[in-house]
């Protein structure tokens, strides 16, 4: 006899910890998969505690059956997209599942009825409250190992959605790329560098520290909006968002893994934000922070051969004139310096085609695809 399946509204502190946990338990043992911390998870999602609410509406649901929670899903609606961009559309993210379609169609069915409630038109996902959140299911490379800023799902996933009428949309690709010493690489990236920034009188600023960077945060979150503004996924930065990021992710950041490049009047034109690749880390605490839990994070920032990036930005005006040679060329160094031997892209935009030729001057294997999905409602 089909087992009986009940969804359940979150709304309490316990709901909240049992919706974050979910994933710990569908992927327990699992290799690939990387936690988050649970309690930066809870916040995110707490209405109480992240400022997105203050242009945002959302709630959460959990599957169950017998008591035991099989899935979970986010329905998302960002008010700047709807009434600013006139993208009449209803999210969806932290979309995880057992392999059952009859637990997705009844997780999928509460966005829909999230959206009709808002009159709106078509759900897609899986995304987050914005540009700055995990998106993307993973539609390739489910026998690699995740980042902190990228999604990890079973295969079914994907299946279960084509299966319910969705239709792929936006699809991204991500790279690993090798690192060799800066003396071996290629000597095309190496003089072209030289040559746009003799070109357009650009400069590279090296931080002594973490507090010199602290000026240029705001430059770069603007900038982020300047760069991408014409993409499909595109949604304005808010400051109280960038405030929100600030605290969250600047203990990650080594001020050697920041780059910016510069004009001659001092204005950004272009940044790269790399880490350290904190996955092992990541699995090993396995979502607890705890004061020795902490230590293997920052024991990640210094023993590493592995990096990522996290985000790139380039001013519109200068898209297209190999700033990013510069940005890689001057990274390396820094890779160099810390040992850093292999680097994992940031999920790119399929059409995104001028950062990708960029890759195409190292060794590298496109190693994992992901996907946004829709349908109208």
């Amino acid at each position: 006899m089909e087992q009986e399946i009940i969804i359940k509204k979150v709304t309490g502190h316990e709901d909240y910890l049992a919706f974050v946990k979910f994933p710990f338990i569908l992927y327990k043992n699992n290799p690939f998969w990387v936690p988050p911390i649970i309690n930066e998870e809870v916040e995110t999602i707490d209405h109480k505690i992240n400022p997105v609410y203050q242009n945002s509406s959302a709630q959460f649901f959990l599957a169950y059956k017998k008591e035991k929670i099989v899935g979970r899903i986010a329905a998302i609606v960002n008010w700047i997209e709807i009434e600013e961009l006139k993208k009449n559309k209803v999210r969806f993210g932290w979309y995880d599942v057992i392999d059952d379609i009859a637990v997705s169609k009844l997780l999928l069915e509460q966005v829909v009825c999230f959206g009709k409630e808002h009159k709106l038109d078509h759900i897609e996902g899986p995304v987050g409250f914005s540009n700055l959140d995990k998106a993307g299911l993973l539609i390739k490379g489910f026998d690699e190992p995740s980042t902190m800023i990228t999604i990890y799902n079973y295969p079914y996933y994907a299946t279960h959605l084509k299966e319910l009428g969705f239709s792929l949309l936006a699809q991204w690709v991500e790279y690993e790329i090798k690192i060799t010493n800066f003396e071996d690489s290629p000597e095309k990236v190496k003089r072209f560098s030289s040559v746009i920034m003799e070109r357009f009188n650009l400069k590279v600023l090296d931080f002594k520290n973490k507090k010199e960077i602290i000026p240029y945060i705001d430059q770069m979150f603007n900038l982020l909006d300047e760069t991408y503004n014409k993409l499909q996924t595109f949604v304005p930065i808010q400051n109280y968002q960038i405030e929100h990021y600030k605290k969250r992710y600047f203990k990650y950041v080594h001020k050697d893994f920041v780059k910016c490049v510069v004009d001659k009047n001092n204005r950004l034109i272009a940044f790269t934000i790399t880490m350290p690749s904190f996955t092992r880390a990541l699995q090993k605490i396995n979502g607890k922070l705890t004061f020795f839990n902490i230590y293997n994070l920052l024991k990640a920032i210094w023993f590493n051969n592995r990096a990522s990036f996290y985000l790139i930005g380039v001013h519109p005006d200068y898209q297209n004139k190999g700033i990013t040679a510069i940005i890689f060329n001057e990274i390396q160094k820094t890779f160099n310096k810390h040992n850093i031997t292999i680097v994992e892209t940031n999920p790119e935009l399929k059409e995104n085609t001028a950062i990708q030729k960029l890759w195409k001057n190292y060794e590298n294997r496109q190693h994992k695809r992901r996907a946004t999905f829709t349908k109208n409602i």
